[in-house]
């Protein structure tokens, strides 16, 4: 196919362009390899010091980097950008072997525990300077593709977890794989659903900031999240025998598993309990969604929905389906949620 590309200068000006009109508030910068990853590299940390050092551009940076490239070119980058990324791109060594041999599994671990090192180096120079330079203040994240390969979430939520905790990645980024014309034949002819990709996001979430382990979103029956209902919600669903949650006495850990709660109200339930007991009509000023909440949890007053979890069509009574907006409407609705 025939390639296109921006030069440093014709990206520094759109950039620009853009961020005096307030039409961003940053830039990512990615590139195919040029001539070789030394060079694509140098093209793209040009960028970055050129808004930086000649603009005084104070905006979001971005800056993809390549496994390849030397560690000095970097580490500029990390001088210039808030945040750097070198993308995994799938789940496995075996996967990336077969749709993309010219790279290389290990290579890229060992970029990115690089990339952690000198950022772990940085922050403790900052501690004692606060004039040393800082790299990469807003950490190093990375991206897999999704359903280029047979991988199952379970198995991209345990690569994803064992990079947060190997790496300590800011942010797993997952990509939805969209075919394109005369593709090798070694790649589906039919793109994943959105949907997963977007029940991926919320399981990492669970991940990060619920306490969950990523074995517990799926199971050894059910590799794949359920594409119908969020992932708290069809955890909860298998183990009803941890509920309902009394409002009043459970801990923070058990609150936070609780569907429909997520982390600031859960805050809020916390130091509201310090002074009163929570009743049933607290949970309406909380602005909760009561629907999904309630088969779940008990506080003070008479709470009939509880009794929901022993019905087998509990499912069916839970499921919200998003109406459809308007375009025409003069003040269309929007259909939003909580874990």
């Amino acid at each position: 196919m025939q390639r296109a590309r921006f030069t440093p200068e014709e990206v520094v000006q759109l950039t620009l362009d853009f961020y005096r009109r307030n039409y961003i508030g940053g830039l990512f910068l990615s590139s195919g390899i040029i001539r070789n990853p030394d060079y694509t590299m140098e093209q793209v940390i040009q960028v970055a010091r050129t808004l930086r050092v000649e603009h005084e551009f104070r905006g979001y940076i971005h800056l993809k980097t390549i496994p390849e490239a030397s560690p000095a070119l970097i580490e500029e980058a990390g001088r210039w950008a808030d945040r750097i990324s070198i993308n995994i791109e799938l789940p496995t060594p075996a996967a990336l072997q077969t749709l993309a041999p010219e790279k290389n599994f290990q290579n890229t671990e060992r970029a990115m525990s690089g990339i952690k090192t000198r950022i772990d180096e940085a922050k403790a120079e900052r501690k004692q300077s606060r004039k040393a330079p800082a790299f990469a203040p807003a950490g190093q994240s990375t991206q897999m593709i999704v359903g280029a390969t047979d991988a199952s979430d379970a198995t991209i939520l345990r690569q994803a977890s064992s990079l947060y905790a190997r790496q300590k990645l800011r942010r797993v980024y997952y990509s939805a794989f969209s075919p394109i014309p005369d593709a090798s034949n070694k790649l589906p002819l039919q793109a994943p659903p959105l949907v997963r990709e977007h029940r991926l996001y919320q399981a990492d979430w669970l991940v990060r900031f619920y306490g969950f382990a990523a074995h517990e979103l799926t199971t050894e029956a059910a590799p794949n999240l359920d594409l119908t209902i969020d992932p708290k919600l069809a955890w909860a669903l298998r183990h009803r025998q941890l509920f309902p949650v009394d409002l009043n006495k459970a801990p923070r850990h058990l609150l936070l598993r609780v569907p429909g709660l997520g982390t600031k109200n859960v805050e809020r339930i916390l130091r509201i309990r310090r002074w009163h007991k929570l009743r049933l009509e607290d949970l309406v000023r909380l602005h909760l969604p009561l629907k999904k909440l309630l088969p779940f949890v008990i506080a003070i007053g008479s709470n009939a929905e509880t009794r929901s979890l022993e019905r087998d069509d509990l499912l069916s009574s839970l499921i919200v389906r998003p109406k459809q907006l308007d375009l025409f409407a003069n003040e269309p609705s929007v259909v939003s949620g909580q874990f």
